[in-house]
């Protein structure tokens, strides 16, 4: 019988701490008490079965009832990983991201930028039996968020990944490759290493680019360990 290896703890550096004083918001949504166990029942544990067949799928975000959207077209791809480097598999990945204008399609969202009719922002993908995943969407844009004067996020796409359950999930935040604003922004710098703050920008990669269509950016998660991707939730 083969032994199983520990698991690699992530390093607490790895991950943004719950109050980040840089990025303000965190002042009123951290926690000010030690945080309560709470013993998770079989429902928590097993429970929803994430599937296609229950949960469909949104791989096309550029497109709405046939019409295309407005902006830079992209692709999006990766693999869902452990520690170890073993593919993560039928994984539900949400997506949701700012349209071409900088704006979200919410009705809390009242940036003075346009809404395209065209781009809901929002998606859900599947990873195969490779742990592997893909998506078609428009390049966020930048947006003003007041959390200091003239604070502006760089362009980002968030993703939530579930496991077995609702209990089971992870937040992140993929940015793009020289971007400008990456070294200004408190909540890109709420991850205190500098390496892992490299594993949210996404990798351009000519291979997944479709020519005179689309630009294809690579991004991978890794679940846990010393590479693992930071998270929201330590």
């Amino acid at each position: 019988m083969t032994a199983l290896a520990p698991l690699r703890p992530i390093p607490p550096e790895a991950d943004p701490p719950y109050d980040a004083p840089a990025y303000r918001s965190t002042e009123k949504r951290h926690p000010t008490h030690k945080l309560l166990p709470w013993v998770h029942t079989v429902t928590e544990l097993t429970g929803p079965h994430f599937s296609p067949a229950r949960f469909p799928a949104t791989t096309d975000l550029s497109v709405v009832n046939g019409k295309q959207a407005l902006g830079e077209r992209i692709i999006v791809a990766g693999k869902v990983m452990d520690e170890n480097g073993r593919p993560v598999p039928n994984t539900m990945i949400e997506i949701w991201q700012a349209n071409a204008a900088g704006r979200y399609h919410h009705p809390n969202d009242q940036h003075d930028a346009p809404l395209d009719p065209n781009f809901r922002g929002e998606g859900r993908v599947f990873t195969n039996e490779a742990g592997e995943y893909r998506f078609i969407s428009i390049k966020p844009g930048r947006y003003p968020w007041r959390n200091h004067p003239n604070a502006w996020r760089p362009h980002h796409i968030h993703f939530s990944l579930f496991g077995s359950g609702f209990a089971a999930r992870l937040i992140t935040q993929m940015y793009f490759p020289g971007d400008p604003l990456l070294p200004l922004d408190p909540i890109f710098l709420a991850v205190p290493d500098a390496a892992a703050r490299e594993r949210l920008i996404a990798r351009f990669d000519l291979s997944l680019t479709e020519p005179e269509w689309a630009l294809g950016f690579r991004f991978d998660f890794v679940l846990r360990g010393k590479a693992a991707t930071p998270m929201e939730h330590p």
